[in-house]
């Protein structure tokens, strides 16, 4: 199935509205799709409706921004009510915070010598409460500072860089629960990317997920190479994890892999979308 089941919109750091990449999932041949902006749920009436428009598939999805030892983890939330109280209640207080990130990573671009970079990155963002680095990214490069926003990123936006505001998220068991009270199926989002993570630390996050009740893996992510796709659809296996399959797609112009594009998933795993009804 040409399923993709991690992609955000304009109500977080995506390019494209709801209902945009909706359209464009369709034209992609996706025959299943998950809108999964970064904790809100603000577009999901909208891409649900488009999707029923075009006789897509489409199950409810978010991406919860979760801090686990130094490292900010992303657990992806796949067919859950989007009314759920306690879910929205936590994702509230998860993006109640982003403001004042966004104030400080200005002040650090600031000393960096990035001028006016706050309302910079508040004309690139369509959701106000939703202003991350992707934001500050595209007005660097906006403004001809930066050819892309790959280098920002690299060069002032990650770890010992800096632009870089650490920042607590939620904690990795009250995401999983919020999704799982919810009814929905908890995920961990491409794993690959961190990288700063041991593979004994690496193990203990996943001892954690699994003991606080997470489910899946994204065995294919946009990012994640051949090598990292074999790696993850071993750590399915052997943990007995269901497996996901994703682009991340963020924009046309600024994703690694378009929106159903990614490749298939090995054929011995358990899609995660078989324990959706799909």
């Amino acid at each position: 199935m040409n399923a993709d089941l991690h992609c955000h919109s304009t109500l977080s750091d995506g390019w494209l509205s709801p209902a945009e990449v909706v359209r464009r999932a369709h034209a992609h041949g996706v025959a299943l799709l998950a809108l999964t902006d970064h904790d809100e749920l603000g577009g999901v009436a909208e891409a649900a409706a488009q999707a029923a428009a075009l006789s897509m598939d489409f199950v409810t999805g978010v991406e919860i921004s979760v801090s686990w030892r130094d490292e900010t983890i992303h657990i992806v939330g796949l067919g859950l009510d989007p009314a759920n109280p306690a879910l929205l209640a936590g994702l509230a207080q998860v993006r109640s915070g982003r403001q004042a990130r966004a104030e400080a990573m200005a002040a650090a671009l600031e000393r960096a010598g990035m001028h006016d970079v706050l309302a910079g990155a508040r004309r690139q963002a369509r959701n106000p409460e939703m202003i991350g680095r992707a934001h500050f990214a595209r007005h660097l490069v906006a403004s001809g500072l930066m050819p892309d926003v790959h280098t920002v990123f690299n060069h002032y936006l990650v770890r010992g860089k800096p632009g870089f505001i650490d920042h607590q998220w939620a904690a990795l068991a009250d995401a999983v629960t919020w999704i799982n009270n919810a009814g929905g199926i908890a995920v961990v989002a491409h794993p690959a990317r961190y990288r700063r993570l041991s593979t004994a630390a690496l193990e203990r996050l996943f001892d954690e997920f699994i003991e606080a009740g997470g489910a899946g893996v994204e065995v294919v992510a946009g990012a994640q190479t051949p090598d990292e796709m074999l790696r993850f659809a071993t750590l399915a296996r052997r943990r007995g994890l269901l497996a996901s399959r994703a682009s991340d797609f963020h924009g046309p112009e600024e994703s690694l892999v378009d929106i159903g594009r990614c490749p298939p998933l090995p054929p011995d795993l358990v899609p995660v979308w078989s324990r959706l009804g799909f």
